[in-house]
């Protein structure tokens, strides 16, 4: 998969930082989700890279990349600290100004770096997430039972650190393979791929770090946004599954205009991870958003 992209890594405050990029035109930054690699975008990276100078690049923690102990309060895994790794690929790359599609985690990742970083996101395209303030400030049982793994991981280690490595690959299909395509919706190559990365040593502490962050200090950034009333600035396009979960439990465009000043969006037929259930879709989508 992606052979015809060209691998890079680069160092940024001791933590390796792993991806691939090609294609040519304006910069386009893809990044993955959780529990997976940034071969999740093989369906449809090489259609956009006709279009854009793609940038793919696993996330800290995952693929890879490097995997940091958490530090004070997980401040290594907050999505502030992850949107400052893809500034520093995107400027070691001779990016200053780029269009950000990205999903899940690496969603949460592009709405904290187009909040840091305005200048530098043109567009952002998020796929199947609702904020993650607003998420946990609106839970109830439904969205618990299909985002569980959002509630174990947050607890305390060595718990769920230990119950991953005991079997890292059980874990991953549990969570990818209980969704709406099951794990039919993964080619077999990209899913040994998820599966090689997983087994790397430290990514169970890594995952676990990045979910502690999140329901801890990036809740804390996002509050602070919310307070000063700070908003994206920039045209945001949300996409999600109207099989997946986050559209079920949540009202996906009004929780985004109330953080963002231009936001459209839509449901797509398919489940939680759109770039590989519906790549032909999403690529639309992309080519007609980016390319105004």
């Amino acid at each position: 998969m992606l052979e015809t992209f060209e691998p890079f890594d680069l160092m940024r405050g001791g933590v390796r930082l792993h991806g691939r990029r090609g294609g040519q035109g304006e910069p386009l930054l893809l990044l993955h989700g959780h529990p997976q690699t940034h071969a999740m975008w093989h369906r449809v990276a090489p259609v956009l890279a006709r279009h854009f100078s793609v940038v793919m690049m696993d996330l800290r923690g995952y693929g890879d990349s490097g995997r940091p102990d958490g530090g004070e309060d997980h401040a290594n895994y907050t999505k502030r600290v992850m949107a400052q790794d893809a500034m520093a690929v995107m400027a070691h790359l001779g990016h200053r100004r780029f269009r950000v599609l990205a999903h899940d985690r690496g969603a949460r990742v592009a709405h904290r770096l187009a909040a840091d970083h305005a200048d530098a996101v043109h567009q952002l395209m998020l796929l199947d997430i609702a904020p993650t303030l607003a998420m946990y400030e609106n839970t109830q049982q439904d969205f618990a039972r299909a985002y569980w793994h959002w509630f174990f991981l947050i607890q305390p280690p060595p718990l769920p650190e230990a119950l991953i490595e005991s079997d890292p690959v059980r874990y991953l299909r549990s969570v990818m393979g209980k969704r709406h395509a099951g794990l039919g919706a993964f080619s077999p190559e990209a899913l040994a791929e998820y599966e090689r990365c997983i087994r790397i040593a430290g990514s169970a502490r890594a995952i676990a770090e990045d979910y502690r962050a999140s329901a801890g200090p990036d809740l804390e950034h996002d509050r602070s946004d919310l307070a000063a009333g700070r908003q994206l600035s920039m045209p945001v396009r949300v996409l999600w599954g109207e099989h997946a979960t986050v559209g079920q439990c949540f009202d996906v465009l009004a929780l985004w205009r109330a953080c963002a000043s231009q936001v459209t969006g839509r449901a797509l037929p398919c489940g939680h991870y759109i770039a590989e259930e519906a790549p032909d879709l999403l690529v639309s989508e992309a080519l007609s958003f980016f390319e105004r």
